[in-house]
């Protein structure tokens, strides 16, 4: 069917568009205007703007964790009825299938789980598979389990590091690799309870710095496109952005992402030492071209937070609301499940404005990324409200007011007056992410891109436009009309899928017999276990 979007106003930073115009659709893709023929379906996108369907790099929908704070809360996750206003998951307890409609509906066609355990790879799966809607990926947790820490001790080839992480990625139909507070959840268990980038952890004599350095050389040189997924040392401790800056300066030209940089966006100046660093860590930025980030802001209001940095979690205890945890220890992370609600009192708002002070601070938006590290900062249906914020300083103002004066004072929120414009949210959100993650069938509007499309009404209500799309196209088929789902169909999961080097395989099967008393079949499925027609979509490593 030959579908024209027609009269909107075109947003598509790659191709150089921005005016008035028509996108053409023909069965899944984005064509050329084609001569002598008639659209089939016609969409008046008069007053609206056009763009791409928006990509979220790290969002925590799907696998263990999640699951894990649906059972720790289950008065909050009674599938599909209203839940009680202000308590834990009272706009965040919904089940897979109504994340992916929500996601729709505010114009994202792809998502990405940032924290899949290997060996859970099978349940993170199925679950997101059970999501509709959305295209969905993973990013595979490496750098606390035995078998690397071993390898990296006994000062392994660099091309054995490449073939299990080569192997752990096709085995897991991972996207890419994170590193989690690297070397903490295993010297967790031998009952350390800080743990820095120089650490050493113990039985291994490996520094968290090293396995860093190791695991980012392993996905350069495989050609990975997404770099290494770094999760730091130190997270939302008074102090971190000495942390982060320490783990800036180890790129050394080679490119990493830092997963959001607001929870190590912190010093420790003023009476509470307690206070911004966005500033400084934002030039450190603008100033290291190999480094992307993401953001991971905080908004106001009940959450819960969700985390394989076992580390972190068990020493936020004390601050959960309501007053229960979940602490499980595993072979490699572990995690820990810690209800939370943010406050606008003075550790809420430094958090809030470290937050925007790096969406506003760092100049490249191809290299600063729209999250909220779901659900941990915020729920992304806090999204729309986020955009506000971003592209409006009075708004940005009136929040501001009713917050923690001495809080902002201690940040340099308020003299900023940046504004985002269409355009850099559409590069932030769906260009750069695209680029990012090797997609080059996404994140623009060019022919022969996959047609995942959103259209804005535009007006003076920005979080109304963003929140409830006018229309949004994934695949070329409309699924949402007025902010309303009117197709659902099941999007699928995005892989990497590097050859396994045989003698790796065979090492590692060894291992497994030895270790667990299990064959390695046990930790590998095949992809008709995901009963879906097309469960999967192989993306390319880089040459």
């Amino acid at each position: 069917m030959l579908t024209r979007i027609a009269g909107g106003e075109i947003i598509d930073p790659v191709n150089g568009r921005s005016g008035i115009g028509d996108v053409w659709i023909e069965d899944e893709m984005i064509v050329a205007a084609p001569v002598g023929r008639q659209a089939d379906q016609t969409v008046d996108a008069t007053g609206c703007i056009v763009m791409a369907g928006a990509i979220d790099i790290h969002s925590h929908i799907g696998g263990g964790n999640v699951n894990t704070a649906r059972l720790l809360l289950p008065e909050q996750h009674k599938a599909h009825r209203p839940r009680p206003a202000e308590t834990p998951l009272s706009n965040a307890g919904w089940s897979t299938f109504e994340t992916g409609c929500r996601y729709a509906k505010m114009g994202f066609t792809t998502v990405v789980e940032p924290a899949m355990s290997p060996g859970a790879a099978l349940h993170t799966h199925l679950e997101l598979a059970d999501i509709p809607i959305i295209d969905k990926a993973t990013l595979a947790i490496l750098g606390n389990d035995d078998f690397l820490l071993s390898m990296i001790r006994d000062n392994a080839s660099a091309s054995m590091i490449e073939d299990y992480v080569a192997w752990t990625v096709a085995s897991s139909r991972a996207l890419g690799v994170k590193v989690i507070n690297a070397g903490a959840a295993t010297a967790f268990k031998e009952n350390v309870r800080t743990f820095s980038l120089d650490d050493v952890v113990p039985s291994y004599g490996v520094s968290s710095r090293r396995i860093v350095k190791t695991l980012q050389a392993a996905v350069s040189a495989l050609g990975v496109p997404h770099p290494l997924h770094v999760h730091c040392n130190n997270l939302g401790a008074a102090g971190s952005a000495d942390t982060a800056a320490d783990t800036i300066a180890a790129a050394e030209g080679v490119p990493m992402h830092l997963a959001h940089l607001q929870f190590y966006g912190y010093g420790t100046q003023g009476r509470r030492k307690f206070s911004s660093a966005a500033a400084r860590l934002a030039e450190l930025v603008n100033n290291t071209p190999e480094v992307t980030i993401d953001i991971g802001q905080v908004m106001f209001g009940q959450t819960v937070t969700i985390s394989s940095d076992v580390l972190r979690q068990f020493s936020a205890r004390g601050s959960a609301s309501p007053k229960k945890t979940m602490i499980f220890d595993g072979d490699g992370n572990g995690g820990g499940i810690v209800p939370y609600r943010y406050k606008g009192d003075f550790y809420g708002t430094v958090q809030w404005a470290v937050g925007l002070e790096l969406f506003l601070l760092i100049d490249d938006p191809w290299r600063v990324f729209f999250t909220t590290d779901h659900p941990n900062g915020a729920p992304f249906t806090a999204y729309p409200k986020l955009f506000e914020l971003l592209m409006d300083r009075n708004a940005r103002e009136e929040a501001a007011s009713k917050l923690s004066q001495k809080a902002l004072a201690l940040s340099t929120l308020a003299s900023i007056d940046r504004e985002y414009s269409f355009e850099e949210i559409a590069i932030m959100t769906r260009a750069a992410p695209a680029k990012l993650l090797g997609l080059k069938d996404r994140g623009h509007l060019g022919t022969g891109a996959i047609a995942d499309i959103a259209v804005y009404r535009k007006g003076t209500d920005i979080a109304g436009m963003f929140g409830s799309a006018a229309a949004v196209f994934k695949n070329g088929e409309q699924v949402v009309r007025n902010g309303e789902i009117v197709k659902y169909r099941w999007g699928r999961a995005l892989r990497l899928n590097p050859p396994p080097e045989k003698s790796m395989v065979r090492r590692l099967d060894a291992y497994h017999q030895e270790r667990y008393g299990l064959s390695l079949d046990w930790f590998n499925f095949p992809d008709s276990a995901i009963q879906r027609e097309q469960a999967f979509g192989e993306v390319p490593c880089n040459a």
